[in-house]
């Protein structure tokens, strides 16, 4: 008995210890978590994010900037310099821009409320706050938890999110499936707290300008003035993941007024179609109004999803390819999964 309660006196003591040193609870990082979002103004942050979702990994750069309280700047980019993607939330809505194509898309959303955000520090931070089943670990630089997500991507089940002990900063984050593999990487390489903005960084037409800036914009034809270059050569995808019951694919290729179409089917007990084209720049500078359909998330890009009766289609670009994948028998998890899974490998 002696020896017991002295192995307890040591455990106290001990605990003193390092409350005394500075360490810190659970308890104590969670109301530090919980003050500093309510004394949050902004950011801004670049990030890598890595998807392995597919045969090869593929890693993108996000650039994100956020002011309170709903205005928001997501660029994610294959290269450092020409941002694919851009999404914007300000007064007027949600938009999804395409520099290089000069499309732009307005939404009446609430992005990116009521679904966890890998690349959000307040998103990260609701996720920690909100999980009663949350973990907590720490190590000689870095708090480290784990919790449940709300991902639109039900295979998302998991996040470990780590923070910079000095400042509580985001460090990296690692989204898992329910066996724990990890899918989504992210490694935050600046953090900027309670940034301060310029007057039109949230703007659509300002952010559209300054994004195409440095990039090559489509040339006419030499000698053909008025008359747009026309290359229709493109890389035809085929998605990875096809889910159970699907049938073997039939491809066809059309020629519209657009350039060449092509047409892929899959038959069997839950067919799908995926029709794919060639990226165009366009002359309209208006955005498109999408007034029936919601904005969803794929990763490396962001989508259209719209519902037509029994048909749940989905639109999008990836690499100068124009998607539209429709069925009548699939949810949008099983749509959204074919999306996620589609990568390029014929050359047309």
């Amino acid at each position: 008995m002696k020896k017991i309660i002295s192995l307890l006196v040591a455990a106290v003591a001990f605990t003193m210890v390092l409350a005394a040193c500075g360490e810190k609870t659970q308890e104590d990082v969670i109301e530090d978590l919980d003050k500093t979002l309510d004394e949050l103004t902004g950011y801004k942050a670049e990030a890598e994010m890595t998807l392995q979702t597919g045969e090869e990994p593929q890693t993108y750069q996000v650039e994100v900037w956020y002011k309170h309280p709903t205005s928001y700047r997501v660029a994610l980019s294959n290269d450092e310099d020409e941002p694919s993607q851009i999404i914007l939330r300000n007064d007027e809505g949600v938009f999804v821009l395409t520099p290089a194509l000069n499309k732009s898309f307005r939404f009446q959303s609430d992005w990116p409320e009521n679904n966890s955000q890998v690349y959000l520090y307040e998103s990260l931070i609701n996720d920690i706050l909100m999980d009663p089943e949350r973990s907590f670990s720490a190590t000689e630089e870095h708090y480290v938890f784990q919790t449940n997500t709300n991902y639109t991507n039900k295979n998302l089940n998991q996040q470990e999110i780590m923070l910079n002990k000095k400042d509580l900063t985001p460090a990296s984050v690692k989204i898992m499936d329910v066996d724990l593999k990890p899918l989504v990487q992210l490694e935050f390489t600046t953090f900027e707290m309670n940034a301060t903005f310029n007057e039109g960084d949230f703007d659509m037409d300002r952010n559209m300008t300054a994004a195409q800036l440095n990039m090559d914009i489509p040339t006419m034809a030499e000698g053909e003035e008025g008359v747009e270059e026309k290359d229709d050569s493109f890389t035809v995808f085929y998605p990875l993941y096809e889910p159970q019951g699907t049938g073997y694919p039939s491809q066809t290729e059309v020629e519209t007024e657009n350039g060449k179409r092509v047409i892929i089917s899959y038959d069997g007990d839950q067919p799908f179609t995926i029709i794919q084209q060639k990226s165009r720049w366009v002359d309209a500078s208006t955005p498109v109004s999408v007034s029936n359909g919601q904005l969803v998330d794929l990763g490396f890009t962001k989508a259209i999803m719209t519902k037509d009766g029994d048909t749940t289609s989905i639109t999008w670009s990836y690499q100068g390819t124009d998607f539209f994948l429709a069925s009548q028998y699939l949810d949008e998890a099983d749509i959204m999964a074919i999306a996620r899974s589609v990568y390029g490998t014929e050359q047309k």
